[in-house]
C-alpha cells in the first residue's frame, strides 16, 4: 500500500499545480479582456470626439484624433498624403465649408487590439449633406502615444 500512496501524492500535487496554473491563466485572460475593453473604449471615445468636431465644422478638432507628426499617412483614392499638416490642408481644401462637410457618421466598427499600444479599426463612414450622401469604408491604425490614442494611418475609400 505505501507504494500506491506515494504514487497518488505526486498526482494530487500535479493536479493542484495544474489547477493553480489554470486559475492564474483565467485571471490573466480576464485582465487582458479588461485591458482590451479599455482600449476599445478609449478608441471609440477618440472617434466620438472626431465625429463631434466634424459635425460642428471644426476640421482642426477632427484632426486632433490624428498623430501630429510628419509620419502620419492618409490614403484616399489614389492619393497618399504624408504628415499631419498636409492631411489637414487636404481636408480643408476638400471640405471648405460646414455645408460641404455635412454630418459624419461612423458605423460597423470592428476594433482589433494588436498590443497594448496598437489597434486597428475597420468600419464605414458616411456624410449626410443637402444634395448627396457620400459613403465608404476605412481602415485606420491607432497607436497609443503620450497624448493618448491617435490615428497614425488612415486608408479611406
Amino acid at each position: 500500500m505505501p507504494l500506491i500512496r506515494n504514487k497518488i501524492r505526486p498526482i494530487k500535487k500535479n493536479i493542484l499545480i495544474l489547477f493553480v496554473l489554470l486559475i492564474s491563466g483565467v485571471s490573466v485572460a480576464a485582465q487582458n479582456t479588461a485591458e482590451v475593453k479599455k482600449i476599445e473604449t478609449d478608441i471609440i471615445e477618440v472617434m466620438t470626439q472626431q465625429t463631434a468636431a466634424w459635425n460642428r465644422g471644426d476640421v482642426e478638432g477632427f484632426m486632433a484624433g490624428y498623430m501630429r507628426s510628419d509620419e502620419l499617412i492618409f490614403v484616399s483614392g489614389d492619393t497618399v498624403t504624408r504628415g499631419w499638416q498636409a492631411a489637414l490642408d487636404r481636408y480643408k481644401k476638400s471640405y471648405p465649408s460646414k455645408e460641404q462637410m455635412g454630418t459624419l457618421t461612423f458605423a460597423g466598427l470592428e476594433i482589433t487590439v494588436v498590443s497594448k499600444n496598437t489597434a486597428y479599426v475597420l468600419g464605414s463612414w458616411s456624410l449626410k449633406r443637402k444634395d448627396d450622401m457620400p459613403k465608404g469604408k476605412f481602415t485606420i491604425i491607432f497607436r497609443k502615444l503620450k497624448e493618448g490614442w491617435r490615428v497614425v494611418y488612415d486608408h479611406s475609400s
